[in-house]
């Protein structure tokens, strides 16, 4: 399947997760997938899977790292703003310190990606950005991430009117919990500071889910392969759930 080929896609976040699943699929659609992270090791073991997969390290909370990745890029075609990080803590006891990171991963690190990505964007192009259920619901003790997930449904909202004339499409997905290393780390959190078993642990988060189940990154990069592909120009500013029913 080549539906992509001569595309230019950039994806950051890319070296595991939805980031590394996607990265592997827009290449097998005939794409040419640059990722980007701050850490090369897991970037090179992702580009390994794939020639047409190549990476640059690059900070998405730096202005100065992303401006410079696209500008050595030129023009692309997809972006997909995939970077992000989740900590918890009850409000009461969340420092500046954590809101400000996860604000600065979550929020300022998709609207530098988003900047740029629309600085270098060709005609046709597809602005993504992967936010979360978070963004559209509430959850007790990630208030930070949930702000900073709001932040990106409201950005998108706002840039998609912006382009609206311009051939150009930009939309959110909005995964719940998803089989991913950044759940691994929510459930490990979890067993240390309830006292659950792992397994007690990824029974509550599937338990959100009213398939009873966590979402696969294959789900949310078919999604985005749909977003990039034909006919999809009229799907704009949207912010698209991917979560078994649970919003």
């Amino acid at each position: 399947m080549n539906q992509l080929h001569g595309k230019r896609v950039v994806i950051t976040g890319g070296g595991s997760g939805i980031g590394a699943d996607m990265a592997l699929a827009f290449a097998e659609a005939g794409a040419e997938v640059i990722i980007t992270g701050r850490r090369r090791e897991p970037l090179e073991a992702t580009a390994s899977h794939h020639s047409a997969i190549a990476f640059e390290i690059a900070d998405v909370t730096r202005e100065a790292d992303m401006v410079a990745l696209f500008e050595g890029l030129g023009e692309v075609d997809i972006v997909i703003a995939n970077a992000g990080a989740a900590e918890s803590a009850p409000l009461a006891r969340t420092g500046l310190d954590q809101w400000q990171r996860m604000l600065d991963v979550n929020l300022t690190g998709t609207f530098l990606t988003l900047r740029e990505g629309l600085r270098h964007l060709r005609d046709g192009g597809r602005l993504i950005a992967v936010a979360s259920t978070a963004g559209l619901k509430g959850y007790a003790y990630v208030a930070p991430y949930c702000a900073a997930k709001h932040g990106v449904v409201g950005l998108v909202r706002a840039l998609a009117q912006e382009v609206a004339g311009r051939d150009i499409t930009v939309n959110a997905l909005c995964p719940g919990f998803t089989e991913t290393p950044l759940l691994e780390e929510s459930i490990a959190t979890i067993v240390t500071k309830t006292g659950q078993s792992p397994e007690q642990a990824r029974a509550h988060l599937q338990s959100t889910n009213p398939s009873g189940r966590l979402v696969q990154p294959a789900e949310v990069t078919t999604t985005a392969l749909w977003l990039c592909g034909p006919h999809s120009g009229a799907i704009h500013g949207q912010a698209i759930s991917i979560s078994g029913g649970e919003t």
